[in-house]
């Protein structure tokens, strides 16, 4: 089932990190994401601070920049382990800065699962 992208960033993770601030700390760091095409967008998701958040634009103070299309973002959500690598390694997803952060990722969409 195709994710609403939009409705995941600006509304369901910004939920989960509510409900979940200890949990998203110790994940750590800020991260970019930029989604390319249609239902797209640009996004700061900031687990470091006392606060965790999540802000739409690209203020360009990341820890880490992960960029790839919509299309691939449906692929990443569907199954973040297996796909991030087969993504990564075919150069859909594109990391820049801190890779062990990006590693990390999954476990945020882990906290909207839960």
């Amino acid at each position: 089932m195709a994710v609403d992208i939009q409705k995941l960033f600006n509304e369901e993770l910004p939920a989960a990190l509510a409900k979940n601030t200890d949990t998203a700390k110790q994940i750590g760091g800020k991260y970019q994401i930029n989604v390319t095409g249609e239902g797209g967008g640009e996004w700061l998701i900031d687990l470091a601070s006392a606060t965790p958040s999540i802000a739409a634009g690209n203020p360009g103070n990341a820890d880490v920049t992960i960029a790839l299309s919509a299309e691939d973002f449906q692929k990443l959500h569907e199954n973040p382990q297996a796909n991030s690598m087969q993504l990564f390694f075919a150069g859909k997803l594109k990391v820049t800065g801190n890779q062990m952060l990006a590693m990390k990722l999954p476990k945020l969409f882990q906290l909207n699962a839960g």
